[in-house]
């Protein structure tokens, strides 16, 4: 009885280790694969950011085969991407007040669906799961969007999120040889 106390605590010991240094060191090693990236667009009153973690294609099939059609994906590696505006937007024709989100994608062979959720988790997956389960809530999605996907010519090795502005504002999800163009109209 003695001996299954003293194997209980050792491993309540090195669980509250993991997770008091382990997984920041973790993350740490993650992000050197993956670095964390922002865009911004600040102009005509529009102040909007994004941070994401910008992972690469290494020569992998993207879409089907790392990333299954019509599975959530945190959008990026490590933490999910977060989506600030300083300024209520409407986002394809849609409300989106002032604030902090996290963004998801669900990939689909010609279209995506991208929720915004009011909760920015930690990490994005559960451990266990092996990064197939995110810790998205869809209680806390406060809209999605069903967006059309194009398919580009050259294949872009670096997921790279950004803005566009051609008289009309985008954000554009890029990654293979898919694009996601996202319609944003500022309220001014």
């Amino acid at each position: 009885m003695k001996i299954l106390k003293w194997i209980i605590g050792i491993l309540v010991i090195l669980l509250l280790a993991f997770f008091l240094g382990g997984k920041s060191y973790l993350k740490e090693q993650t992000k050197k694969n993956s670095p964390e990236r922002t865009s911004t667009y600040k102009q005509q009153g529009v102040d909007l950011k994004v941070r994401y973690s910008s992972t690469s294609k290494m020569g992998r099939v993207i879409f089907v085969e790392l990333l299954p059609y019509d599975m959530v994906w945190r959008t990026g590696a490590n933490e999910p991407t977060s989506f600030t505006t300083a300024a209520d937007i409407k986002v394809n024709e849609k409300d989106l007040a002032a604030g902090s989100y996290s963004l998801w994608t669900i990939p689909g062979e010609n279209s995506w669906k991208i929720p915004f959720n009011s909760k920015i988790p930690d990490w994005g997956v559960t451990i266990f799961s092996g990064g197939q389960k995110t810790t998205r809530n869809p209680a806390t999605d406060l809209l999605q969007l069903t967006l059309s996907a194009e398919t580009i010519s050259e294949p872009v090795e670096n997921l790279s999120m950004d803005f566009e502005d051609n008289g009309l504002l985008f954000f554009n999800i890029i990654w293979d040889q898919t694009k996601v163009s996202v319609p944003i109209n500022p309220y001014i």
